[in-house]
């Protein structure tokens, strides 16, 4: 036989680095669905603010509550989640109603929840929305 078997050793540092990459990449999967994220729905009715402050046309991002409101018609809203089905970061902006995630670079269509740009490939989940007395709120019973 050529040469000497590898020590025991070797072959443990190799199985301990091989079950390390695995989880890495594993970590950064773009086989997402909601990565890193334990609630990203508001849990109870969140009270996001007036109406008139999402455009027509347009979107508004409501970090800490971690909403996204667009609003194609007048009088006519949905929202989403702003946390990002990847890895569960908060989307940091919304232009051209695309939502931009800090993290990982993947961007969401906030009309539709879809993920336009990867690595995320699962949509945001949508988040029921109503008026009431002119205000935004959004949430379960919303």
């Amino acid at each position: 036989m050529p040469g000497l078997p590898a020590a025991r050793r070797t072959v443990l540092k190799g199985a301990a680095l091989a079950g390390a990459a695995g989880l890495g990449a594993a970590a950064c999967s773009t086989d997402s669905k909601l990565g890193h994220a334990q609630t990203p729905t508001p849990t109870a009715p969140v009270e996001l603010g007036a109406a008139e402050e999402v455009p027509v046309g347009g979107a508004k991002l409501y970090r800490e509550q971690r909403v996204v409101v667009s609003c194609q018609a007048a009088g006519q809203y949905k929202a989403f989640s702003a946390q990002c089905t990847h890895a569960g970061c908060l989307l940091d902006k919304v232009e051209d109603n695309e939502g931009n995630c800090p993290c990982h670079g993947s961007r969401f269509d906030v009309t539709t929840g879809k993920a336009v740009q990867g690595p995320a490939t699962v949509p945001l989940p949508s988040v029921p929305v109503k008026v009431e007395g002119g205000r935004l709120v959004a949430g379960p019973e919303a």
